[in-house]
């Protein structure tokens, strides 16, 4: 399929209609800046997705952390299932970056742990990307760092067809030369296997298998199978193999990058011993030299992303490839709740700069290092075409970017729902307050949150509202990911009543059963009671009819009367709208799934997991995979999904005896 197809219930209510229209207006005008001022429930991304389905470009949604990322792309898959959505962010599930720090001669070595599942996404982006038209991936903003050239990875594909005569080792050889690996006892992401006549490739972008059957040297048979049962999933004429890993090249241009790596090491090293830093210039030559026989040998080394230079024809100082240059020059780049998004970019180049300069210093790395890095914001603008900047609540470089013609508002919602009330009462008594507000909501059959400043208030706010006989928790990042799942879950099927949080609790979550939001310390200055972050704060009660918002203050400081105002504006809006059409504002009503009731998770394809049908060899690895996307899952704030995984995996374990 080429062309976006959206698949929806409901039709654009509200400002909807409105804001689509102008925004389609504009892209296909060429506005290269236009912003979405929508306020949260307004359905932002259901007027994005119908963008893309009338634009029909390919299309990059940029969000400013993986919570966020995760939600779009689950949003966007359910608008479009018959369409290349994919999902790419930051691999690593830890990552520690190589650093030094001379005051304490401290050496610290890259560390990190990679998601399998997550570099599964990243490689179905490029493939999509590669392949095919009706693109749209929602990526963080790891997105901006240097992937490795895309002429290098799409020159590196194999088509293999039906009937065509290929040599059987050569194909194995070539299938090394862009890092695939022989399976021993494992056979995963990234692997080949061969079994007699029968070669089987395991593409890092999938979880099936394609199967070739040999006929002599010719490819009699092409097959796609399920990763785990073996099961057919489909005959095909040809499939396109494309490299295991991003940073990949070939055999000449890894022995002209060890010449250029060489030239500059002894440039480095004269440099050094000139300076009378003999420490530093045998230090940078004992770690070259060691990268170098492994880049000899096998075509890849670990930190092979410092040598970026010498794989490319870039310039030195040039801007590295990224995700963004695997799309084609006419894109559209949607930034989502850009007041942080922006800035966020903006900052990265810089303190990435710094912790290079210093391993470069002292002879651990080659000055060519400096090129493995994130875009300058400046190189980041040069990619930006047709955007659209998405906020509650613009920043200043929405502003100074978007004709105000161009900022389009989306401030009544389809429910009818309009912003909250906000009140504010005296710190004096604020707790005895607090107890009888929440007195009222929980009698009311509502939730509330309470939102503190640290962590520590967090615990003993939760401490004390415990010995008033309250059903409450805490919610911090110290908590456990899993830990997380039962917390939010039990709020919303009112095991507990209140939640006790610090900035976990602005965005990011989607809790209609809240009806009452206490912010402790209002008028404190700071980033957690900024005139932005107490409008996205008050947003979390506006999912509730009868939601409003009590600040403890005992002054107006200028971000709280921002914040007041902005909301009596919007409430104003909402309002006269809902009395000129006869609107009666509706709660949003969302399922709490039951746990016990989804036993038979779908996996992989979506097929149920049926654990006779699991092969005894490839149990353990489902069960490795599986929780690996648990624990995706729990990272992004998909609780339900989570813990469905969890009781699945459990399920699997007891009828395995493992």
């Amino acid at each position: 399929m080429d062309k976006f197809v959206l698949h929806s219930s409901y039709q654009p209510q509200g400002d909807q209609p409105k804001a689509i229209e102008k925004l389609v207006k504009g892209v296909n005008s060429n506005q290269k800046f236009q912003t979405l001022l929508g306020v949260t429930g307004s359905g932002k991304t259901f007027t994005l997705a119908n963008l893309v389905a009338q634009v029909q470009k390919p299309t990059l949604v940029l969000a400013h952390n993986k919570t966020l990322a995760a939600q779009l792309c689950s949003e966007f898959q359910e608008f479009f299932p018959d369409n290349a959505v994919s999902y790419f962010v930051s691999y690593y599930d830890y990552y520690q970056p190589e650093a030094y720090m001379p005051s304490s001669d401290t050496y610290i070595e890259k560390d990190a742990s990679i998601n399998e599942e997550i570099n599964k996404f990243r490689h179905a982006a490029t493939v999509n990307l590669l392949t095919r038209k009706d693109v749209l991936i929602v990526a963080s903003v790891s997105c901006i760092y240097g992937l490795g050239p895309v002429e290098d990875y799409a020159a590196l594909a194999m088509e293999l067809s039906v009937g065509e005569e290929r040599k059987r080792d050569k194909l194995l050889r070539q299938l090394t030369d862009i890092q695939y690996t022989r399976s021993q006892l494992e056979f995963k992401q990234g692997m080949f296997h061969v079994l007699g006549d029968v070669l089987e490739i395991f593409p890092p972008s999938q979880d099936t298998v394609y199967r070739l059957e040999f006929f002599g040297d010719e490819i009699e048979k092409i097959t796609e199978v399920d990763g785990f049962t073996g099961e057919l999933v489909q005959e095909l004429d040809k499939v396109m193999i494309f490299p295991a890993k991003h940073n990949v090249t070939t055999k000449e241009k890894v022995d002209k990058a060890i010449a250029g790596i060489r030239a500059d090491l002894e440039i480095r090293v004269q440099e050094l011993e000139k300076s009378g830093r003999m420490l530093e210039a045998a230090r940078i030559r004992q770690r070259t030299e060691y990268d170098l026989e492994i880049l000899q040998e096998v075509g890849y080394c670990s930190g092979i992303e410092n040598y970026t230079r010498y794989f490319s024809t870039r310039e030195d100082g040039a801007q590295p490839a990224t995700l963004m240059d695997y799309f084609p020059d006419d894109f559209l780049m949607i930034v989502d709740e850009s007041h942080i998004t922006i800035p966020q970019i903006g900052g990265m180049h810089a303190g990435n700069h710094s912790r290079k300069q210093t391993l470069i210093e002292y002879g651990f790395r080659l000055p060519s290092s400096h090129d493995n890095r994130p875009l300058k914001f400046e190189e980041f603008e040069r990619h930006l075409d047709k955007t659209i900047l998405v906020s509650a609540t613009p920043g200043k470089y929405d502003y100074e970017k978007t004709d105000k013609k161009n900022i389009v508002e989306q401030v009544i919602r389809p429910t009818g729902l309009v912003d909250p009330i906000v009140e504010i009462q005296e710190t004096k008594g604020q707790i005895d307050d607090l107890i009888k507000r929440l007195n009222v909501v929980i009698k009311n059959g509502h939730r509330g949150l309470i939102t503190t400043l640290t962590k520590n208030s967090a615990e003993k706010l939760t401490e004390f509202l415990v010995e008033a006989n309250f059903k409450v928790k805490y919610l911090h990042s110290d908590i456990d990911t899993l830990e997380r799942i039962d917390i939010l879950r039990d709020l919303r099927l009112g095991v507990i009543d209140v939640i006790v949080g610090i900035n976990l609790l602005r965005e990011g979550l989607d809790l209609p059963e809240v009806a009452f939001i206490g912010i402790l310390d209002a008028d404190k200055q700071g980033f957690l009671r900024s005139t932005t972050a107490l409008i996205q704060t008050i947003g979390r009660a506006a999912r509730n009819v009868e939601g409003y918002v009590v600040m403890y203050a005992d002054k107006i400081t200028d971000a709280m009367a921002a914040a007041l105002s902005e909301t009596e504006r919007r409430r104003n809006i909402q309002i006269a709208h809902n009395l000129k059409h006869g609107i009666t504002p509706q709660s949003i009503v969302k399922a709490v799934k039951d746990i016990a009731q989804h036993r038979s998770t779908k996996l992989k394809g979506g097929k149920k997991s049926d654990a006779t049908k699991v092969p005894k060899e490839e149990r353990l690895r489902l069960l490795a995979e599986m929780e690996a996307q648990m624990d995706l899952a729990s990272q992004n704030f998909e609780f339900e999904k989570a813990a469905e995984l969890r009781d699945e995996i459990e399920r699997l374990q007891a009828e395995w005896g493992l």
